[in-house]
């Protein structure tokens, strides 16, 4: 599972013209479904993904969560993160997560998450999205659960 979380002060998602998703200051987060991904690395990711202290306190150092300054998360499915470019030109998505399956784990994120935070809205899961962002910083982070999770097991 990676998720790419870029700090916003705004973003939104558009499908045929229509905004189906906006949120002010926060994350939006690109979530990549692979091969082997669950519910328990779901949740795992979703907590580090709410702890993770990448907002200024009042010194201007990253001291705070998303829930500390009542952030808000823009999710967007894109299984595109598990391209592998390792032969020849055009990538393969073997690595991705079956659509269907996919799809079932990306709602079960929306869902915890949105237990946790307060605003969270969502893209929708196969369609051709735009996505609009006013990056804060600029300030992206990769969570990959093999690096997170998986190797600390």
């Amino acid at each position: 599972m990676k998720f790419v979380i870029q700090r916003v002060l705004k973003s939104s998602v558009s499908v045929d013209g229509e905004v189906v998703g906006a949120i002010d200051r926060g994350y939006m987060v690109l979530v990549g479904l692979g091969q082997g991904d669950d519910e328990s690395i779901a949740d795992k990711m979703i907590d580090k993904m709410v702890k993770l202290r990448i907002f200024e306190d009042e010194e201007g150092k990253t001291n705070l969560s998303i829930d500390d300054v009542g952030g808000q998360i823009l999710l967007v499915s894109q299984f595109t993160l598990y391209a592998n470019c390792k032969k020849g030109n055009r990538p393969s998505f073997i690595d991705a997560l079956d659509p269907a399956e996919s799809e079932r784990l990306y709602e079960y994120i929306v869902k915890k998450t949105s237990e946790r935070i307060a605003v969270v809205e969502k893209g929708i899961f196969g369609a051709d999205m735009k996505v609009e962002i006013l990056n804060d910083g600029p300030f992206t982070v990769i969570l990959d659960s093999d690096e997170i999770i998986k190797k600390n097991s």
